[in-house]
């Protein structure tokens, strides 16, 4: 092949190659550019994490939960449901408690357990939701019922609450004042200083009790969460109050246990009317009825629970007495229950009778469950 015809054919591929070396100059622009648009893309993403960090609404990168503690980053159903196993729940009331949970935000279950004050605002609320939006009334009591059941079993299922000293009785506290073979419903005015204070008790026309220094008393009190305890102790003095007379009582730090209350239990002084009922036979000899008596007595219900109440009235009832109490509640709520009288005690002219319901409708359960809880006015 002449030189000529070489250099015809080599011409060609020398132009290819120069082209060659301008095209990946041109490609390695586009790609430094690509680099910096990448890193862009980043430094906007860890500025976005670092607000995000530091927003009202997180706590050290930690969710919030609605009772404003800090808690895990999302609900856990694993938690929840070995809470709820410990507690005895079955799966209706582990749904209802779920629904509680997060319809108020909670994302730490175990705390809000531990706690019955913030345990109660979340069932408040759901309390109030499910009155709210129920297509029914059926439908409401039914969905009441199994969110008060649920309430209960916790009420019943916790621990702790222990009182070792009188120091720590809460203000405000109710307690019953027992001097011999008398009962007085009095409350705690204050347990600092030197002696427990409590209101002077009161007889049937509400004249204060004079009651002498040195009488050995003693007194029996529950806690919101049901735990009663009692204690002897003495009167050292009287003394005045912002609500009157009051009686001075020497500290003790022995402290008993009472029996644990099944239900949750509200001090109150609500106006009542009762009738004897009695059991009478029917047509058939096996047959038998409740009669409700026409005469109408009356009362004071002086604190009350799903599972009875106890009755303040001149009338006379005896133990073993079955009764048909009536009364309103919260917002003209009508509340009725057929119960028994379980004891009766003598305070002054009146006599304090102990009541065990043993029939209550629904609806009138539900009512008294949200009276006990402080979801509704008295």
């Amino acid at each position: 092949m002449s030189i000529a015809s070489l250099s015809l054919h080599l011409y060609p591929l020398q132009v290819q190659v120069t082209d060659f070396w301008k095209s990946k100059g041109s490609n390695s622009n586009d790609a430094m550019i690509f680099l910096i648009g990448v890193g862009v893309v980043v430094g906007v993403l860890i500025i976005v994490n670092i607000v995000k960090k530091n927003s009202p609404n997180t706590s050290g990168g930690r969710a919030v939960s609605a009772s404003g503690s800090a808690g895990a980053r999302h609900f856990s159903g694993f938690t929840l449901h070995r809470v709820a196993s410990n507690a005895g729940l079955d799966r209706d009331q582990t749904k209802m408690l779920e629904y509680v949970f997060k319809n108020d935000g909670v994302v730490d279950p175990e705390h809000s357990l531990h706690s019955p004050a913030l345990l109660d605002r979340h069932f408040k609320r759901a309390y109030n939701i499910i009155e709210r939006t129920a297509n029914t009334d059926d439908e409401a009591q039914e969905r009441l019922s199994m969110l008060f059941s649920t309430r209960n079993l916790l009420e019943t299922s916790s621990g702790g609450g222990a009182v070792n000293s009188t120091r720590q009785v809460p203000d405000n506290a109710t307690a019953v004042l027992t001097v011999g073979n008398e009962s007085y419903p009095v409350k705690v005015v204050s347990t600092k200083g030197e002696n427990l204070v409590v209101d002077c008790p009161k007889n049937a026309i509400g004249s204060p009790i004079r009651l002498a220094r040195g009488s050995k008393v003693l007194i029996a009190f529950f806690t919101k969460s049901s735990k009663g305890f009692s204690f002897d102790t003495r009167i050292v003095g009287s003394t005045n109050s912002h609500d009157g007379p009051a009686l001075q009582l020497a500290h003790s730090s022995q402290i008993k246990r009472l029996a644990q209350r099944k239900f949750r239990r509200r001090q109150a002084i609500i106006a009542s009317t009762f009738f004897f009922v009695y059991l009478e036979e029917g047509s058939h000899r096996k047959e038998k009825k409740l009669v409700v008596d026409k005469r109408r007595l009356t009362g004071n219900i002086m604190d009350l629970s799903i599972g009875g109440c106890s009755i303040k009235t001149n009338a006379p009832v005896t133990s073993g007495t079955r009764l048909k109490i009536e009364f309103v509640l919260g917002d003209n709520t009508p509340v009725a229950a057929l119960g028994q009288v379980l004891r009766t005690n003598r305070t002054g002219a009146s006599t304090i009778v102990h009541v065990k319901f043993l029939r209550v409708p629904r609806k009138s359960t539900n009512a008294v469950n949200a009276y006990v809880y402080e979801y509704i006015d008295g």
